[in-house]
């Protein structure tokens, strides 16, 4: 049974027979490809469909075996495993995007939307969990898309990865090299950073998607929150960039929150494999 999808000419054969592993990732950028890479490893024989924005990386996508299509192409059936990692910021209508993802769930394994834990309410370096209170609609457009998503999942019975700022191996993403590259800012020193390794944000995506629970909001941290100075000074101490951070020069403005995980970890059986931020750099504080 071969079908040849609209958008791209590319057949994909067998591509209508679902089986019970199949997983549907919607935006397989960094942390869609490192699920897709890691569910293929646990369920051999299973498909990996990939829906992009555009055909751009198409073939890299091929490449580690996921099957590409179009945002807007119909999918002939629906899978039961379903990540939505797409960002908000290439999206016109973000809730309706998820609508369209949640309508291509058949309701079995488990639909997960990667969300961010700037919705929990709290600003000023205090503990926060799972339990505390999240952000009520109205007070900025960004926080409101990304409520209005998460609501659409939950009613959906999907649920929601709450992730704290993600960082990689790869020297050009995550927060230390966008500070790193400006070399001071106008920013608070003190403020408390939460972050999480791409590698260890895929893995908990996939234990939660596992456990198949239904309805419900996790958290995803390394629970080692660190000041913005805490982070800079070990990438200073590193030895592993070829600049020097300069420093932060600002003494006002809100602060963060202490993020701590501890009832996700034991709810999922999930640990990371980088334990902070100054372990992966090989500095410890």
């Amino acid at each position: 049974d071969i079908r040849v999808s609209q958008d791209t000419g590319v057949t994909m054969p067998g591509a209508d027979i679902v089986t019970q592993n199949d997983l549907l990732i919607v935006g397989p950028g960094v942390l869609g490809r490192l699920v897709a890479e890691k569910w293929l490893k646990e369920h051999p024989g299973c498909k990996v469909f990939g829906q992009t924005a555009s055909t751009d990386h198409h073939s890299e996508l091929t490449d580690i075996g996921i099957i590409p299509s179009l945002k807007g192409s119909t999918i002939s059936q629906k899978a039961p495993y379903v990540i939505f990692c797409a960002p908000p910021s290439r999206s016109d209508d973000y809730p309706g995007d998820l609508r369209v993802a949640a309508s291509n769930w058949n309701g079995e394994g488990s639909f997960l939307f990667t969300s961010s834990t700037a919705l929990y309410d709290c600003s000023d370096n205090r503990l926060c969990n799972e339990d505390c209170p999240s952000i009520p609609v109205g007070r900025g457009p960004r926080t409101d898309v990304l409520l209005r998503a998460e609501n659409v999942v939950l009613e959906a019975g999907g649920c929601v990865l709450r992730l704290a700022g993600l960082y990689t191996h790869k020297i050009d993403r995550g927060a230390h090299y966008f500070w790193l590259r400006k070399g001071t800012l106008d920013s608070r020193p003190d403020h408390i950073i939460n972050q999480i390794h791409y590698e260890d944000a895929a893995s908990l995506a996939i234990a939660i998607m596992k456990k198949r629970p239904r309805g419900r909001i996790f958290l995803g941290c390394d629970n080692k929150p660190l000041s913005r100075k805490e982070i800079m000074d070990a990438v200073n101490k590193s030895g592993k960039f070829d600049t020097k951070f300069q420093g932060f020069t600002g003494t006002d403005g809100p602060l963060g929150k202490r993020m701590e995980n501890s009832k996700t970890r034991a709810d999922i059986g999930w640990e990371p494999q980088y334990p902070s931020f100054t372990e992966f750099l090989g500095v410890d504080s």
